[in-house]
């Protein structure tokens, strides 16, 4: 259980900002009522605040004492295309989207968190930083192309999300990489479609993608060093044949998750060369694209060691894991990372029917009873890392 008491946190009124949010779901950068609501919350709490930053993101600035230094605490605020099937008064109330991620809790403990840090000391600057667009992994680059670092100077960056599956409250990170790169593969193959009564005359694209499909299994197993970890996924195939028709074209899209650059270049060079190969011994003529969407959520050792000393503040020792085992999910922090030292922490969400809905799923709802951890978590952090 927690062994920090936080007395200036109203657990009330961090679970309606919650589910405030959580009635109100908005997808990408369309954040308008989303980042309408949060500065608002800010403003009544007299913080100074800046909005459109990378579009619909905001950034605000607490500062005390005469220090420099500053440090910025990162929330997300997107949701997702997902019709929520929950009943309960708080549901979504957008049609085709929900939070099914958390970002609300996210949200909503960053706020708790601004709001109780008026009435901490401290020395130096806190940026509150509500990032849109996670999902697609553009918000982030967006936030730094639109100058987040050059306008708001901080030393360090730090980042949360809740985690299905863990116990709630419980605090877990490691040094290093923590959250997987992600990135996206097309193949189209160009065959020779025709009737199917007369396979004979045609380039089969369906027979090629099988092949591919089969042959794309070898590449983590005999390309990859069995130390590392990787993971291919084909999970789309489409094509314009019908019932009796052969198609001409068949494009497989999927997912490859790594926790290093060079892995990652080794699964797309890999990649294309079976697919070329085995199109150009079926006579067929291949389009290849490939995108990193997300870098490696790759944990800086300072700031991992000084976000271990909060949590330690904030739980008892059986609700932290150091160091945690890292996902092969992904999280566009990544991109803050590679301009910012920082950190990446999960915050356990539950592991019963109150929490442990996974995420992404149209039952999932952030834990309420964690809001006061994740929010006390940030409190303890500005504390240590801005004393006096």
């Amino acid at each position: 259980m927690s062994k920090l008491s936080q007395p200036v946190l109203d657990a009330g009124k961090l679970t309606r900002w919650r589910q405030t949010l959580h009635r109100c779901p908005e997808l990408g950068f369309e954040l308008t009522e989303t980042a309408q609501y949060i500065a608002e919350q800010l403003r009544a709490m007299g913080i100074e605040t800046h909005t459109e930053i990378g579009k619909s993101g905001i950034v605000a600035a607490l500062s005390k004492g005469s220090s420099n230094k500053a440090i910025g605490l990162r929330a997300d605020m997107d949701a997702l295309k997902i019709q929520e099937l929950n009943t309960f008064d708080h549901r979504s109330q957008t049609d085709g989207c929900m939070h099914a991620c958390g970002h609300d809790g996210h949200s909503a403990m960053l706020l708790g968190a601004a709001e109780a840090l008026l009435e901490i000391d401290f020395n130096g600057t806190v940026y509150f930083i509500f990032q849109p667009d996670e999902e697609h992994g553009l918000g982030a680059q967006t936030m730094i192309d639109d100058g987040l670092f050059d306008r708001f100077e901080m030393d360090a960056i730090y980042g949360m999300h809740n985690i299905p599956g863990r116990p709630a409250g419980q605090l877990a990170i490691k040094p290093g990489p923590i959250m997987a790169g992600e990135d996206n593969f097309s193949l189209t193959i160009m065959g020779r479609g025709g009737h199917a009564s007369q396979p004979h005359q045609l380039i089969d694209p369906v027979i090629i993608g099988a092949e591919i499909i089969s042959a794309m299994q070898s590449i983590v197993s005999r390309s990859i060093d069995p130390a590392e970890q990787a993971v291919i996924s084909v999970t789309e195939i489409e094509a314009d044949g019908t019932v009796n028709v052969v198609p001409s074209n068949l494009t497989i899209k999927g997912d490859c998750r790594s926790f290093k650059l060079e892995v990652s270049q080794t699964m797309e060079a890999r990649l294309q060369q079976l697919a070329r190969g085995i199109c150009e011994a079926h006579g067929a003529e291949l389009q290849f694209s490939y995108q990193r969407v997300f870098r490696a959520t790759d944990n800086h050792l300072p700031e991992t060691e000084h976000a271990l000393a909060a949590a330690r503040a904030t739980n008892a020792a059986d609700l932290i894991e150091y160091p945690c085992v890292p996902m092969t999910a992904s999280d566009d922090f990544a991109h803050f990372l590679l301009e910012k030292n920082g950190a990446y922490i999960f915050i356990g969400n539950g592991v019963d029917s109150v929490g442990g809905c996974a995420l992404h799923n149209p039952h999932y709802d952030f834990n309420d009873a964690i809001l006061v951890t994740g929010a006390s978590f940030w409190i303890n952090l500005v504390k240590q890392q801005l004393a006096d």
